[in-house]
């Protein structure tokens, strides 16, 4: 995802879109850090590349247990659309926009679910964030700090 330096006071700054902060689980007054070139939540302890993987299945598996097929659709290509109307675009969000208008609901589940390094790649960028209650996505990731 690109975002643009836009001028604050007498600062500079980026707008981090809603659909990423309730994936990280933050919100107003929460902290964040500039760790090299990367501005993430503000953590414990760094997560391994395995324990990630599976926060994002994590999820993914909550999603997919409180919504449809037909609910995560909708939202994905809706997410996807504002996306890309917005320039925020990543070569993964082509590959879930034609997953979700395939209309395969196993073939959906299983990306959405699998333990796989495809799954686990596109988990990194999922269209269907903003269905989870943001208590839900918090207490996800507190387990997963923990």
């Amino acid at each position: 995802m690109r975002l643009a330096l836009r001028p604050i006071g007498n600062s500079l700054g980026v707008i981090i879109p809603k659909a990423t902060l309730v994936e990280w689980g933050v919100e107003k007054g929460d902290l964040l850090e500039v760790a090299g070139r990367c501005i993430r939540p503000v953590q414990g302890g760094a997560l391994s590349q395995q324990a990630l993987d599976e926060l994002k299945r994590r999820l993914a598996a909550a999603v997919v247990a409180r919504c449809t097929a037909r609910e995560i659709r909708a939202h994905g290509l809706a997410n996807l659309h504002r996306w890309q109307k917005s320039g925020a675009w990543v070569s993964a969000y082509d590959e879930w926009r034609r997953l979700l208008e395939r209309g395969d609901d196993g073939e959906l589940f299983a990306t959405m679910l699998g333990r796989d390094e495809h799954s686990n790649r596109l988990r990194q960028s999922p269209p269907y964030v903003g269905l989870l209650p943001r208590e839900e996505v918090r207490r996800l990731n507190e387990e997963a700090s923990a």
